[in-house]
């Protein structure tokens, strides 16, 4: 059955300068009633490559506390330091491990290959998945690197894809593995091919619709909720229009993300009225 997970916001304060830690229950909560199965926490939403690793070992803790299971992206710009939250999940039973490559530098498949082999191996035998992201890492990971990295490790489970066009998910839709599906509008594209579900940012901030397009196949509300929110700076959009369901999330974000501007602030807050 296919399943849908939130790609979490990381409550924030202190203009974005500290975990908020009495927000993650709540919030936590509020996923958990909009209908996702899970969450990945600290990926691309969860403004995780921002934060130092004591932080996102603690964000880690804070999700592992509430009510779905969790897969922690440990994505890091060295080895060592995703070896080191990849452990840190496993220990604390986290539900998975997700890690996309490591920014920057023009890794060869080589170099990929040994990241990866060593991040799986930090948290065998919690299932791992590689974070395929090409416009956030700089470079998407060639197929042979995934192919490679099944026959060297045992507890290779799946990907998160989260490229654009369709064409560029395509190749990762690999026979044998669970395959997560990012953006929403490619989701019941992906479910006829066989992916597992969703990771979705989207479902961030409205659960319920994205847990709707595997009832239903259909992803128009979700596409119409999202283009509404990337209008603006999406972390700090996401975390208000959150907030506006109650939720007691801060707009605060990690330098050098932004909050809103007040025009901003206020369009985004009529168009919530409205919707």
């Amino acid at each position: 059955m296919a399943k849908a997970f939130a790609a979490a916001l990381t409550p924030l304060r202190l203009d974005g300068e500290e975990l908020d830690e009495a927000v993650f229950a709540p919030y936590a909560d509020f996923l958990h009633r909009g209908g996702v199965d899970g969450i990945l926490a600290l990926g691309t939403t969860g403004e995780g490559i921002l934060l130092h690793v004591e932080e996102r070992k603690r964000a880690a803790e804070l999700f592992l506390d509430g009510p779905l299971d969790v897969i922690v992206h440990c994505g890091a710009q060295t080895t060592l330091a995703t070896c080191e939250l990849a452990a840190h999940a496993a220990e604390r039973g986290a539900f998975g491990v997700a890690v996309m490559g490591p920014p920057y530098f023009a890794l060869d498949d080589a170099a990929l290959l040994t990241h990866f082999e060593a991040a799986a191996n930090a948290c065998a035998p919690l299932p791992f998945y590689v974070y395929e992201f090409r416009a956030r890492a700089g470079y998407s990971v060639p197929p042979a690197v995934v192919d490679a990295l099944r026959e060297r490790v045992s507890n290779l489970a799946g990907l998160k894809v989260s490229n654009r066009p369709w064409e560029a998910v395509e190749p990762y839709l690999i026979e044998g593995l669970d395959v997560y599906v990012g953006f929403e509008e490619f989701v019941p594209q992906g479910l006829e091919r066989g992916a597992a579900g969703t990771v979705s940012g989207l479902a961030s901030v409205y659960p319920d619709a994205v847990a709707e397009i595997l009832r239903t196949g259909d992803a128009t509300r979700a596409g119409e909720l999202r283009a509404s929110l990337e209008r603006f700076p999406f972390h700090a959009a996401a975390k208000v229009a959150l907030a506006s369901q109650g939720v007691p999330i801060r707009e605060d974000v990690r330098r050098p993300l932004r909050r809103l501007t007040d025009a901003e602030r206020l369009e985004l807050t009529s168009w919530l009225a409205s919707s």
